[in-house]
């Protein structure tokens, strides 16, 4: 870590507890990815210790060394004074630290008091006590200030604030001393934050260290006592207090990537160029609501937020995977019929969603099958398949893309992450798409096949295809966009030409805007 990059350490307003987790160093390595580059992180016992950072800034990785899931390679770990290296989630928790993650770990079928249980359920002669697990998660749960909810409720029953409290009620079953927060507000009402905060002070009052992670800035004033930014793996900053540190200084530490980003060139905008896409007024509850956005030919509009901003749920929606409860969505001045994907495809609408593994590709049938699956028809014929001309289109688009290795024949599963999200995007390059939705199409791929994504994205544009992405990247959205969207909570709260808009007031405007009220609120 060089000197410029090093964690500035702060006077804190937790200096009194102990430290009770101590990360030196730490280095995780992925094949390609340097996931986590030697960080820095210190928590103290009875505190609230807020981890900031950008999608890919290395958090979800951090969670998974701390909980088991992953080892680290290199750098030191210490747990309540010793070395840690946890085998495995049990383990981890066995030790005291548990870890409630954004998508929560619960049996839907099973009750209250046996998800508060799982894995650990207390036996008599091989026979579960179940009047013990009851007893003592009515208690747990009125130290959670909960004790409303019977322990004999299936979880399948209970609102999202509720599962939550059965994640926590497990954690506490396990004696934990320090619980993982991931996202913990994203699926919670305004009123149920205000609770959880309730629910977070009592930990805290009783010694319970909190690693609490989020994107929403006035969250980690209101309940943060220290802040950790990462950044591309790295801690930019160690220790700064959570409600005293300008917003600009935390910005400006998320800002900035070690990663390079070679993007083609743009193309000259073209005036009075057709406008393919229009939506107008489009809304699906608690997803995102009164959007509106417009996406010419050869233009390319990006999307900028978080996750869980409803950015995808939107692509899916004008792609017809999901029905709107209200607006409309036309295309070449026709208004597409809603929740009809195959309406949207004859249309001439294509989409290569986020998930390309479990979504998009048929990973143990061939490339050719898989660049051919949405023209399968023209290949057909009573009961029939032209199996050369299928191979022929094929081996075009492979050339088309630089798809490496060529052969076709091969299963789709063998290929690296960028070549499979080439297969993806080859595969509207059959039929007649005018508009492509890419939803994080560079996830997962390596630096230089991203550069490859990019060079096909511009190409399409430059033959007029209209292309709308998505990405969690803001430089990836700034670079490759010709106008940019910023989507926050559900709506649309900025839009302007890429060129007049930079990394800074983006990460603003998706984390509330705090910048412009900063004397106001802090």
């Amino acid at each position: 870590m060089t000197e410029a990059q090093a964690p500035e350490p702060q006077a804190t307003e937790a200096q009194e507890g102990q430290v009770v987790l101590r990360l030196t160093d730490v280095v995780k390595t992925f094949p390609g990815v340097r996931a986590l580059d030697g960080v820095q992180l210190e928590v103290r016992a009875g505190e609230v210790h807020c981890l900031l950072g950008q999608n890919g800034a290395g958090k979800s990785t951090l969670i998974k060394v701390l909980a088991g899931v992953h080892r680290p390679d290199e750098g030191q770990i210490e747990w309540l004074g010793q070395d840690f290296a946890p085998a495995n989630p049990q383990a981890a928790m066995k030790a005291g630290i548990a870890t409630i993650y954004q998508e929560l770990d619960l049996v839907e079928d099973l009750s209250v008091a046996e998800n508060a249980f799982l894995g650990h359920e207390p036996k008599v002669f091989g026979f579960v006590r179940r009047g013990y697990m009851a007893r003592h998660t009515r208690e747990i749960l009125g130290k959670l200030g909960h004790a409303e909810i019977p322990p004999s409720r299936l979880v399948r029953s209970l609102p999202a604030a509720g599962k939550q409290v059965v994640s926590m009620a497990r954690a506490l079953s396990h004696d934990a001393r320090l619980i993982i927060m991931d996202e913990p507000s994203a699926v919670l009402a305004h009123d149920e934050v205000a609770n959880l905060f309730r629910i977070i002070r009592g930990l805290t009052a009783q010694g319970i260290a909190v690693i609490y992670i989020s994107h929403r800035l006035e969250e980690i004033r209101e309940i943060g006592d220290r802040v950790t930014v990462l950044k591309d793996g790295r801690t930019t900053a160690a220790n700064l207090p959570a409600r005293s540190t300008p917003t600009r200084d935390l910005v400006s530490r998320m800002t900035g990537r070690t990663i390079e980003y070679v993007f083609p060139e743009p193309a000259p905008a073209v005036s009075g160029a057709e406008e393919l896409l229009r939506v107008e007024g489009l809304t699906r509850s608690g997803e995102f609501a009164d959007v509106s956005l417009s996406v010419h030919s050869g233009e390319i509009v990006g999307i900028a937020g978080l996750v869980g901003s409803g950015r995808s749920e939107l692509l899916e929606t004008i792609f017809g995977a999901r029905r709107a409860e209200a607006g409309t969505v036309r295309m070449a001045g026709k208004v597409l019929r809603p929740g009809s994907v195959s309406a949207a495809v004859r249309a001439g609408l294509g989409m290569a969603p986020e998930e390309r593994k479990s979504q998009a590709l048929l990973l143990g049938e061939p490339i050719y099958r898989n660049v051919t699956l949405s023209t399968f028809g023209d290949y057909a014929r009573v009961g029939f398949t032209n199996a050369g001309r299928e191979l022929a289109e094929a081996n075009r688009i492979a050339d088309q893309l630089d798809l490496r290795p060529r052969d076709v024949r091969r299963a789709v599963r063998t290929l690296s992450g960028g070549n499979q999200q080439k297969v993806v995007v080859g595969r509207w390059l059959l039929g007649d798409t005018r508009l492509l939705l890419l939803d994080e199409p560079t996830r997962g791929v390596d630096v230089g096949a991203r550069a490859e994504l990019y060079q096909v994205i511009r190409d399409l544009a430059a033959q007029g295809v209209g292309v709308l992405l998505v990405s969690s990247e803001v430089p990836e959205v700034l670079g490759m966009a010709d106008r940019v969207l910023v989507m926050r909570e559900g709506r649309m709260v900025h839009e302007a030409p890429a060129g007049q808009i930079d990394e800074d007031t983006v990460l603003d405007l998706v984390m509330a805007g705090s910048l412009q009220v900063e004397e106001v609120t802090i």
